[in-house]
């Protein structure tokens, strides 16, 4: 279903990446308390040599491309535990272990505000995620399961206040994932009030006027990710909606929005040596965008460095995709670009991934036409002694089919290797200025 385009290889371990909105941009933040964006060509418009991109073809697999590093910079003393993009992606926010959030323009690196993550306690608390939820509001959770909402100045780009309006404790351990819910039709904002998190063993709906309004019952395992997905709800609620949750059993559980007592559905994901609730833990899940017409799927990344993508319609995962960002790694996050290319991290690599068949380009297309012959052509063949013969035997037929696969497999392969160029479809890019 999915390619691997290229790798990206980074200095240090990643632990957060963020996607700009509507430009191909990727921003990163590593271990080693750097923060770096990069530009990924887009497949939209001309060259870097001035030509025209074929819709067909991936820019990242013609070998004539390369990834930009706008800018990278020592952001945080301690480690970068996590970034945000504004929804218009004019700023960006990230926070580390050196207790502060930073407030900075995504294109040039520089820092327009900042302030102290609070502290419950007399050791600092580190964050573990942040989220912006709308123009006028950032969402900071924390190692100590405290969830801060800062309330941003939209007349000042999103800069930062000195201290939160609000604190709330939806989980007795650290949160682990942020999913904002649809806003209601009443909405006039067009912006989210509600959101879903997870933390430990437990998952609770939080609205921003009015603290936490639910928790759900002990899960018995720990939940680490989650995704709203859209129109799977009821049979009477079809349009309600709701949310993948991905557990460390590697069991992936389906919530109805609006019943957050208890999950409505399980599946497993990864079963480990065979026995129910021992597979690798699912640490991030996104869905698969609509705009792919792939339908109601989405994509898990394990605890092994494996992805996984499940059909929710039919409730199966697609064990023959075989899709891994790493042989030892987990990984750490999950996301599509502008581009609707998938973009997975962990270790210290990233890696894009772009849909198979858009690699493809038009083999099926060009297939039908060798297929599509008319009757004069036919009638030819058949006069000529080309058209085979009939025959009841199972030899011949089985011979037949073997052949045809054989010349589609030949035909695939050799073009991929044209589409992807040399390196083939595992290959490392290599940035400008470096050997």
């Amino acid at each position: 279903m999915f390619e691997n385009l290229c790798t990206l290889p980074l200095d240090a371990e990643v632990f957060a990446t963020a996607l700009h909105p509507s430009e191909p941009i990727l921003t990163v933040g590593t271990s080693s308390g750097h923060v770096e964006t990069f530009r990924l060509p887009s497949s939209v418009g001309s060259s870097d040599d001035g030509g025209e991109v074929d819709g067909d073809t991936s820019v990242l697999s013609d070998g004539k491309h390369n990834i930009e590093s706008l800018w990278r910079t020592r952001r945080h003393k301690g480690s970068c535990r996590c970034l945000a993009y504004a929804h218009d992606g004019s700023s960006m926010y990230s926070a580390g272990t050196d207790s502060l959030i930073k407030h900075f323009d995504p294109l040039t690196g520089k820092v327009l505000s900042k302030t102290a993550i609070p502290s419950s306690t007399s050791a600092p608390d580190a964050p573990s995620l942040l989220h912006v939820l709308s123009p006028q509001s950032l969402l900071l959770a924390t190692d100590s399961g405290a969830l801060h909402i800062f309330e941003l100045n939209p007349d000042a780009n999103g800069a930062l206040p000195r201290k939160p309006t609000q604190t709330h404790y939806p989980h007795a351990d650290y949160v682990s994932s942020i999913t904002p819910l649809p806003p209601s039709e009443e909405s006039t904002s067009g912006f989210s009030k509600q959101w879903v998190s997870t933390g430990g063993t437990t998952l609770a709906v939080t609205d921003v006027r009015r603290g936490v309004l639910v928790r759900s019952e002990d899960q018995e395992d720990e939940l680490l990710s989650s995704c709203f997905v859209p129109g799977l709800g009821p049979k009477k609620k079809r349009n309600n909606g709701m949310l993948a949750i991905g557990s460390g059993s590697g069991v992936l559980t389906l919530w109805d929005k609006g019943a957050w007592d208890d999950q409505q559905e399980r599946i497993i994901v990864d079963s480990g040596a065979g026995k129910r609730g021992t597979g690798e833990s699912i640490d991030a899940v996104v869905l698969v965008p609509e705009a792919m017409g792939l339908g109601k799927k989405v994509v898990c990344g394990m605890g092994d460095g494996s992805l996984r993508v499940v059909d929710l319609l039919r409730r199966d995962v697609n064990v023959s995709a075989n899709l891994r960002h790493d042989d030892l790694e987990a990984v750490v996050s999950l996301g599509f670009d502008s581009e609707n290319r998938l973009i997975s991290a962990g270790g210290k690599t990233v890696k894009v991934w772009e849909e198979l068949t858009e690699l493809q380009g038009g083999e099926d297309e060009e297939e039908e036409e060798e297929g599509d012959g008319s009757d004069e052509e036919d009638e030819g063949k058949a006069a000529s002694g080309k058209r085979a013969a009939e025959s009841d035997s199972d030899d011949s037929d089985s011979d037949g089919g073997m052949q045809e696969m054989k010349r589609k497999a030949k035909k695939r392969k050799e073009m991929l290797s044209t589409k992807l160029g040399p390196m083939g479809a595992h290959g490392i890019l290599g940035f400008e200025g470096l050997d």
